[in-house]
Parts: structure tokens; sequence; C-alpha cells
């Protein structure tokens, strides 16, 4: 199996740059794990890492695909999977770093996606979230129960899925969920307090580096139905254009739904996936990090 490194952790943790650090002590690549990157135009909503600070060291799927593309975690998980076999090919370490887990997970293990996942949803859109949410515990209980009743995406997946006449719950029921990766999963963690402070910040400076002009151009050239734009740092932005909310409004709003989406990403990785954690507040952690790779390649 391919050896590859994942650094994963909460928004606003450092993952970016830790990333950029290892990849030139051990001669790494870096594969963008972001589903927000992934989108060109949205560069500062989506802190991605400006080409300046890249330090010369190769990102992949970064700045990947249009905006009116609706880019699926099994696409996902080919790109990421075809950079990969390209980077090991060429003698050097993959890096995959990024926060949004089902991306991850879908990369590391032999997770196959129903063919017809990411399909049009017209045939359900004049239902509820109620509606819907009823039809799929007749249709699919087992994934009912996994799925949150207002999660409109997700419960029409599982219906496409189950109308192919394959249920969602039987398909990854039948999966061994075996790695595919010889992988080391990075996880960067620190004090409630200090991520809460670090997010804050991060927002601010995203709004004095033209977050509001770079939303603005974009709300002009295309329209907010498009996936990308339910993205945190985006989605918030659509009643301030419609009159209904003030700018203060809705940089507040952006900081506090990025916390709640903090606190969703290490429950998720806690559960989900064998993280080794660092805490950044501890003195010399990129150390203990280096050393922990070390014994990895060894």
């Amino acid at each position: 199996m391919s050896e590859i490194l994942v650094i994963v952790g909460p928004t606003a943790s450092g993952k970016s740059a830790l990333a950029i650090d290892l990849a030139g002590r051990f001669n790494g690549e870096i594969i963008n794990g972001d589903s927000v990157s992934v989108y060109k135009e949205l560069n500062i909503g989506s802190a991605k890492t400006p080409l300046s600070e890249q330090n010369g060291i190769p990102h992949h799927l970064l700045d990947y695909v249009d905006v009116r593309e609706d880019y699926s975690v099994a696409r996902f998980q080919k790109d990421c999977r075809q950079a990969i076999a390209e980077i090991s090919g060429r003698g050097k370490l993959p890096i995959v770093t990024g926060g949004t887990g089902l991306y991850i997970k879908a990369m590391l293990y032999d997770y196959d996606f129903p063919p017809d996942e990411g399909g049009k949803t017209s045939d359900y859109s004049g239902l509820s979230n109620e509606e819907l949410y009823e039809l799929l515990v007749k249709k699919d209980e087992k994934s009912a129960q996994t799925i949150h009743p207002n999660n409109r995406k997700r419960v029409i997946r599982a219906l496409q899925i189950a109308d192919s006449g394959v249920l969602k719950s039987e398909n990854e029921a039948a999966q061994k969920h075996e790695p595919l990766y010889d992988s080391l999963i990075i996880g960067l963690t620190m004090n409630r307090q200090t991520l809460r402070n670090r997010i804050d910040r991060r927002v601010d400076m995203m709004m004095q580096a033209g977050l509001l002009e770079e939303v603005r151009q974009l709300h002009e050239k295309y329209s907010f139905d498009q996936h990308c734009f339910s993205a945190i740092g985006y989605r918030e932005f659509r009643p301030y254009f419609a009159g209904e909310q003030s700018l203060n409004e809705t940089v507040e709003l952006i900081k506090t739904h990025t916390r709640q989406f903090a606190k969703r990403q290490y429950t998720w990785f806690n559960h989900q996936l064998p993280v080794c954690w660092f805490d950044i507040e501890t003195e010399g952690f990129e150390r203990d990090i280096e050393e922990k790779i070390r014994e990895f390649r060894r």
C-alpha cells in the first residue's frame, strides 16, 4: 500500500501551514481535502492558501472546479486517489489536508458510491423536509436513523439511491471499510477558547482582506443557489444582499457558524478516524509531529 500523510482538525487550527512545512521536510506534495477550496474564485471565504504562501510546494485539487459545478464526495474520492497514485509514482509523499471529514474517509477506505449518487433532485423538489423524511423512513428506515430530518440534500440522496433498487444502508453494510493506504492521520487540537479566538480573528482578517467584495462580485456573476455558496463564509451573505441583515450581523453569523462547525469536526474525526492528536499549545508539538512521521516511515 502507498504511504500517505493526512492532516485533519477544525477550521483555523493551522492545517495548511503545517502541511506546507511538512511537505518541505519530507519531499511531499499536498492534496486539498476541503470541499470549498476545490472551487475556483472562492478564495478569501474558503481561507485558501494563496500561491505566494505555498513555498513552491505543488498543490492538487485546489482551485480545481468551476463554481457552477456540483463537486461531490464521489468525484473527490476518484480525483484524490488518482493524485495519490501520481505523487507516489514520482517517489514523493502525498499529504492530504483538509477539514471535510467525509472526503477524507471516502478517500482512505473502500467505500463504493452507488452510480446514481449525486443525481438530480427535481423529482422531490415539491416535498417539504418533513414529507421527504417520512418517505425515507418508509423506504430505508436504517438510513433514516443516521440522517437528520432537516438535512434535505442527504435525505434526497438516500431516496434516489433507494429508487435505484439498492438501499443506501444495505450498500454501506455490504462494504468492509478497509483502509486502502498505509496512512498516518495527524490531528491538530487546542483549548476551546483558543480555537474560538482564532476563528474570530480569522473571520476579521477575511473581512479586512476583502471578503465582502469577493462575495459581491460572485453574487453579480452567479446565483446564490449554486451548491458551493451553501458553504460557511458565503451563505451568510445571502440575507445581507437581500437587505434583511446588517454587515455586522453577517460577520457575527459567520463566526458563530464556524465555531459550531469546528465543534462538529472534532466530534466527527474522533468517532470516524484513528487520529493522532497534537495540541498546538504544547511546546515543541511540531517536533513531536515530525518524530511521529519519521517513526511511521521507518
